[in-house]
Parts: C-alpha cells; sequence; structure tokens
C-alpha cells in the first residue's frame, strides 16, 4: 500500500516521508489513531516505503560529462530527489502490497483454531492478507469476525512474543530494514514484558511500529519506549472523495454519509450499507410518539426498533446525534453555511424549536451513551423505552409535534 492508496492524511503522510528523508527514523513507533482514521493503512505505506528501493536514485548530469575507459561520454551519478511515497513498481514494493515482503513481519490478535493450541499470527497469515484486502479499515470486531472468533477473546499472547523474538534475532533477507507492524497492542498483556529489552535495545536496522486506536490501553513500559505518531480523524471532504472515488456513491449521499461519520471511514462504509433507511422518518415517528401519542404509541415505536439489528440502531442514533450538532450549528452559522440536504436542514431547523442548545447537548450526551451501551449488547428494548422517556423530560417544555 503506497501514501496515495491512504484517505486524506496529508500531513501525516508529509511527516512520515520526512523522517526517513532525514534519517529521523526512531526504532519504535506508535501509530495512533481513532478507529477509521485510517492508522494501519498509514502503517502499511509507511513500512513499504521504508523498505522500497525506488523512492530515492541516481540520476545522470549531462553537463559534467567524463570520458570512459572506452572514450565515450559518460555523466556522473548524482542522487536524486526522493520521492515522498513508495514507487509500487520495484520488486520491494511488489511485494509489500501483497503482503508477502520477508523483511516486513505482522502480529495482531488471534484466537486458537481448536483447544489447546497455541496461536500466532502467521497461522492466520491467509486470512490476515484477505482481510486487508476487503476492509483495511476495518477494526479489531471485523477482524475477529472474519477469522470466526465469534464470542471469543483474541489475544496477542506470549507465543506470539516469542515468535516475534526468534523473528526479529534473523538477518534482513533484502531490505536494509526488518520492520514488525503490531496491530492492536492493546491486546498485548503483560507477556508483552518479554519485548521490551528488544524494543529497548533492538537488533540494528529493525522497526517496530505499533498500531493502536486507544494509548491507555497499552502497557505503560512499552508505551513510554516509542515515538509517537498522532493520526487525526479524516476530514469529511476527505471522506466525501473517498466514498466518491472509491466506491461510486452519489455526491448528495457521500456528503450526508461523511458528515454523519464524523471522521470515522468505517463508519461511513457502514452508513452505506444502510443508506436505503429512511432515518428521518424513524425519527418523526419517534419524537411524535414522545411528545404527542402517549404511552401506546411509545411501546408501538419500541417494539418497531428494538426488532431492528444492532448496527441499524446505532446507524439510527448517530443520525440523530447528527441533526443536532447541525441544528446548533445552524443556530451559530446560519443555514445556508452548512452542506445539508434540504430535508435534512428542514428538519434540523425544526429541532430548533423543540430544543434550546442546553437541551440538545444533554440529548446529544445521552444518544451517545445509548450507542456506546449498544455496542455493549444492552438490551434494546430496555434502552429506546428509558431513552425515550429521557427524551420527554428533556424537551417537554418546548414541544411542538414534527409533522409533514
Amino acid at each position: 500500500m503506497q501514501f496515495q492508496d491512504v484517505i486524506g492524511q496529508h500531513e501525516v503522510k508529509q511527516h512520515l516521508a520526512e523522517i526517513v528523508q532525514h534519517n529521523r527514523l526512531s526504532h519504535a513507533l506508535l501509530f495512533l489513531g481513532k478507529e477509521g482514521s485510517g492508522v494501519l493503512p498509514l502503517a502499511l505505506a509507511f513500512a513499504q516505503y521504508v523498505t522500497c528501493t525506488g523512492r530515492s536514485g541516481k540520476s545522470k548530469a549531462p553537463a559534467e560529462a567524463s570520458l570512459s575507459m572506452f572514450g565515450e561520454a559518460e555523466a556522473p551519478a548524482v542522487a536524486a530527489e526522493p520521492l515522498s511515497d513508495a514507487c509500487g513498481v520495484c520488486p520491494a514494493c511488489i511485494k509489500a502490497k501483497q503482503l508477502i515482503h520477508p523483511d516486513i513481519h505482522f502480529s495482531y490478535p488471534v484466537i486458537p483454531k481448536k483447544s489447546g493450541d497455541k496461536p500466532v499470527s502467521s497461522d492466520y497469515a491467509t486470512e490476515w492478507r484477505s482481510f486487508l484486502g476487503q476492509q483495511p479499515y476495518g477494526n479489531a470486531f471485523d477482524w475477529l469476525q472474519s477469522i470466526g472468533a465469534e464470542n471469543k477473546q483474541g489475544n496477542i499472547t506470549a507465543d506470539e512474543c516469542n515468535d516475534i523474538l526468534r523473528k526479529l534475532s534473523l538477518k534482513s533477507f533484502e531490505s536494509e530494514y526488518k520492520i514488525l507492524v503490531m496491530w492492536m497492542p492493546e491486546y498485548l498483556g503483560k507477556e508483552g514484558n518479554k519485548l521490551l529489552k528488544l524494543i529497548e535495545e533492538p537488533p540494528p536496522n529493525t522497526l517496530f511500529v505499533l498500531v493502536a486506536e486507544n494509548e491507555e490501553q497499552i502497557l505503560a513500559t512499552i508505551l513510554s519506549r516509542c515515538q509517537l505518531v498522532k493520526v487525526p480523524l479524516l476530514e469529511s471532504s476527505d471522506i466525501e472523495n473517498g466514498l466518491m472515488q472509491r466506491n461510486g456513491t452519489a455526491p448528495e449521499q457521500a456528503r450526508q454519509v461523511a458528515g454523519i461519520a464524523e471522521g470515522n471511514y468505517r463508519e461511513a462504509l457502514q452508513l452505506l450499507q444502510h443508506a436505503g433507511e429512511d432515518w428521518q422518518a424513524l425519527l418523526r415517528d419517534w419524537l411524535n410518539a414522545t411528545l404527542k401519542g402517549g404511552p401506546a404509541a411509545q411501546v408501538k415505536w419500541i417494539e418497531e426498533v428494538s426488532r431492528m439489528g444492532r448496527e441499524k440502531q446505532k446507524q439510527f442514533l448517530r443520525y440523530f446525534n447528527h441533526l443536532l450538532e447541525q441544528s446548533i450549528r445552524i443556530r451559530v452559522m446560519g443555514a445556508e453555511k452548512l452542506m445539508l440536504s434540504d430535508q435534512d436542514k428542514d428538519f434540523a431547523q425544526r429541532l430548533n424549536k423543540i430544543a434550546g442548545v442546553s437541551q440538545q447537548q444533554v440529548l446529544i450526551e445521552e444518544l451517545d451513551k445509548a450507542a456506546y451501551y449498544i455496542e455493549r449488547n444492552a438490551n434494546a428494548k430496555m434502552l429506546f423505552h428509558a431513552l425515550t422517556i429521557k427524551l420527554y423530560h428533556i424537551i417537554q417544555d418546548k414541544a411542538l409535534i414534527l409533522a409533514e
């Protein structure tokens, strides 16, 4: 994977290219970014850039030609400007893109294939290549489900640490560097202390690239030994362009999805899967049932939404949250400056009529909590029943019916 294949993150890409070009490469790097920011694709592109043999080379300077031993003019070789991305065509790049470069090793959470197994990452090498080919912006849940984990907990085990020590003790095969890309070091327990000496005093030209989402869950002893590379959330415009160019999404739909995704490209792809859902109609029914319909209408709506899958419930809450945030922006910036569809803009303005800023902020917090609990398998009926009661009490003083 090249930097050009990674959505957005232009400043991070430039920074990574410069630390290689200026020989300021630390032996241990921690790529830290939230889900969907592209932190894993960036790490893969960085590993390919480091091993690429075509990013700097020789060029001929005809002005200062000299004679060769046979008499013909020969230009001296001068260093060409180093590329800011891997060339993509040299043998090293081709192997790195196919995830088969002998000097780029991977470590990631795995599960036993059968009882009593002591799994290591290389046992799942084929599944790993397939996963990155299909879901490079996927999260740990996506990966574990793709290898049939179901309810099993993935881990980076002590046996995996021993395998890492063995691999990195060998000489590099082709590249100047040996690189270990460890995805989700949060799954590394106390066994990770086995790697401390290797990370602190690695063999020559050995790079550790840790790729994480949650800094607090990483062993402090490992964290203190790494140079931090912070990867911010994606800009909405980058997600919008990514959806249009890579998925062929219509501009209007891409703009709407990018706004709701809040910098998370994985979330944007999930939203596209449910793009046919009429979230606005569902939200209108909820508000009308809560503010006007009474208990019977509320129970009917709760029954309907509880039959939806967990992902759909989460997307619905995100959509409501998005509209509330846009409602607040409309108060400050005006409706004309927001990139919203006419329907969403009209609905956001209606929300401003039934709730003030303080009420909207409380609602946003409650919706965030509800989405968090849904991810952790909360009972949908109980959750939406409680949320309906809270919704009523938060906005009861300014209740209007959101009818078409």
